[in-house]
């Protein structure tokens, strides 16, 4: 009964706070973690760096394309990072994944 694992990079926790928000109100998400990151990266033909929150987003299969979408109307970058990973679990957390998105 696998699920995914959506990682997504944002500017800061607020924007990213108010992006688990949206998702979890619309119950396409049964939770996520929100940790600081320091990134470096090709942005416009030079290195850069940043300093960034990323999320993990847990859900059901089903509901990537959904959450891909609603991630995508909210996030403040014009190229967001939006990763999905096939992953698995204990089987009573997957089922409370499961349980609690629709």
């Amino acid at each position: 009964m696998a699920f995914i694992v959506i990682y997504v990079t944002h500017k800061d926790k607020s924007s990213c706070q108010k992006i688990i928000s949206h998702l979890l109100n619309k119950k396409l998400i049964a939770c996520a973690n929100i940790f600081p990151i320091q990134s470096t990266f090709w942005w416009k033909g030079k290195i850069a760096g940043a300093n960034e929150v990323v999320s993990l987003i847990k859900t059901k299969r089903e509901n990537w394309e959904k959450v891909k979408t609603e991630i995508k109307l909210l996030h403040s970058y014009d190229t967001p990072c939006i990763m999905k990973l096939s992953v698995e679990a204990n089987e009573e957390f997957e089922q409370w994944i499961n349980n609690e998105t629709e």
